[in-house]
């Protein structure tokens, strides 16, 4: 970095509080919210939550409450899955209406999604909750909390 020593920037990241850390975000899941941050400089939103603006690099940020509806861009339904996962379950990508995509697991059973197929791809969505899988041994982490979505009426 030109200009700035190591130090000058170790002390810089010290102080820094994020705004919303992934343990403030698997809570709110919990309670049916979906947080975001929204940039102070750009406007874009970053879901999950980063250190920064997935826009514009800004640190600038604030914790929103944002409305957990979107659009399913993609989706694939897993039937062999990693240790600790129950098979048949679908993952997929959602376009929130805020901008950003967002990974979680779609309330859908899997056979319908794939007598649907793409015709899934490009409908509304909206949040129904969270799913809790424990850590396994290779993780670090107790609990893991996913975004739940469903299919919009």
């Amino acid at each position: 970095m030109a200009g700035r020593d190591g130090e000058a920037v170790e002390t810089e990241e010290r102080g820094y509080k994020y705004p919303l850390t992934y343990s403030e975000w698997f809570e709110a899941l919990k309670k049916g919210k979906l947080l975001g941050l929204k940039c102070l400089d750009c406007g874009g939103i970053t879901c999950p939550p980063f250190s920064v603006c997935q826009k514009c690099g800004s640190k600038k940020l604030e914790k929103v409450t944002l409305s957990g509806k979107g659009k399913l861009m993609t989706f694939t339904v897993i039937h062999t899955p990693p240790e600790g996962y129950e098979p048949p379950y679908i993952v997929c990508y959602v376009k929130l209406e805020e901008g950003p995509w967002i990974p979680g697991r779609l309330d859908l059973d899997p056979d319908v999604a794939e007598k649907e197929g793409t015709n899934l791809i490009g409908r509304d969505v909206k949040l129904k909750g969270h799913i809790v899988h424990p850590g396994d041994k290779h993780t670090s982490f107790t609990e893991r909390i996913i975004p739940l979505f469903k299919l919009a009426e």
